[in-house]
């Protein structure tokens, strides 16, 4: 039934470019669409777009595929992303996009950003193609291709139109799951005694350095891990805040080596997205390492709400994360890092050392660390 359909001729074009893994966000013009993808390819429903990117770059890292295909509303939500990160280091990802406020939009809050969004691409230096037939659907060939052969993201603006006349099956709408909810927690967070810097030296000293793969929150923790080891297994994060945690998600998710990740708790508290799809996607071989030093450091340690409300290891199991740790002292982290916990909340000071900066563009960042990860 769904041979001849728009939407299958999507389908076989994503076969046709290998893409392995899809992130998705739903829209109601391709409501048929979404399932007849995650039926043929490993598809990852999101709750933000821009968490999305990060992911999608994690599975490119692992030298996966992917495909983004989200509603054109969207992409207002993951422009700082799609900049920070894909452009910044090279990155590809291809955005099938639901293109919203044009054709036959009777919601006026889509008009807008629909109407000004093949401007706002041009003006963010982000390549675009615009299809508005299916006469035209094999420029979506032609997009995936360049922007996996040209490292960059490349935005797919999809009419309504292509879908129109669909036979394509929609599948009934599911109850929510029946099940029982049971939560006991109860912890003291207590005066931190170590500093970030000293708990990173843990994490590098505790991992097989040979193995296991770093992905580092961006500004100082990224400095004081590169200057404690650097290695090329360590993904060094230059913007793109909140997005780590995502990042290391789309690597455990694409290959076997363990990932661990150096969050913290601003870039936590801006996407806790990251978190919910880590307990809704869990893998083995992924550590959230979340120091949290009640500040933002980068940025002259203003306090954040870990200070005196969210506890964060609360927060990872509230998202579905099961194994969770807090570490107060050097001993409770490495232990913790030795039997490979999920999630590991570790209490420092508001403290930052003086390092020199990276020596490293973002492509050499991410060009090392792929090469490495091939060996």
């Amino acid at each position: 039934m769904n041979a001849d359909t728009p939407e299958q001729k999507v389908v076989d074009i994503l076969k046709q470019n290998r893409i392995d893994i899809a992130a998705t966000l739903p829209c109601d013009r391709i409501k048929a669409l979404l399932p007849l993808i995650a039926r043929n390819i490993k598809t990852l429903p999101l709750t933000r777009e821009e968490n999305g990117a990060g992911i999608c770059a994690g599975v490119y890292l692992g030298w996966g595929r992917p495909v983004m295909v989200i509603q054109s509303t969207g992409i207002g939500n993951m422009i700082n992303a799609l900049l920070s990160l894909n452009l910044t280091y090279r990155i590809p990802l291809p955005i099938i996009t639901s293109w919203r406020g044009v054709y036959k939009e009777s919601i006026e809050a889509q008009w807008q950003l629909g109407r000004r969004l093949p401007e706002i691409l041009a003006a963010s230096g982000i390549k675009f193609t615009i299809i508005e037939s299916l006469k035209e659907i094999e420029r979506l060939d032609e997009a995936i291709k360049e922007s996996f052969n040209n490292s960059h993201p490349h935005v797919i603006l999809m009419s309504p139109a292509i879908w129109e006349g669909s036979t394509c099956e929609i599948p009934e709408p599911m109850d929510i799951c029946s099940r029982n909810i049971e939560l006991v927690f109860s912890v003291t967070i207590k005066k931190p005694v170590l500093t970030r810097y000293e708990a990173i030296r843990t994490i590098v000293e505790t991992i097989d350095e040979d193995e296991d793969i770093i992905v580092s929150n961006l500004g100082i923790p990224s400095k004081e891990l590169f200057e404690i080891r650097d290695r090329e297994l360590n993904f060094y994060m230059l913007g793109s805040m909140g997005l780590v945690s995502s990042i290391g998600l789309g690597l455990a998710i694409n290959q076997k080596r363990h990932v661990y990740v150096i969050d913290g708790d601003g870039s936590l508290l801006m996407n806790p997205n990251a978190l919910i799809s880590i307990g809704e996607y869990p893998t083995t071989n992924l550590t959230i390492i979340s120091i949290d030093n009640a500040s933002y450091g980068s940025t002259g340690n203003q306090e954040t709400c870990t200070q005196s409300l969210i506890d964060l290891e609360l927060l990872a199991k509230a998202s579905g994360i099961n194994d969770t740790v807090k570490a107060h002292s050097q001993d409770d982290l490495s232990e913790a890092l030795r039997r490979k916990a999920q999630f590991i909340h570790v209490i420092v000071k508001p403290v930052n050392a003086k390092c020199k900066e990276i020596p490293f563009s973002a492509n050499e960042i991410k060009k090392r660390f792929m090469r490495a990860l091939k060996e």
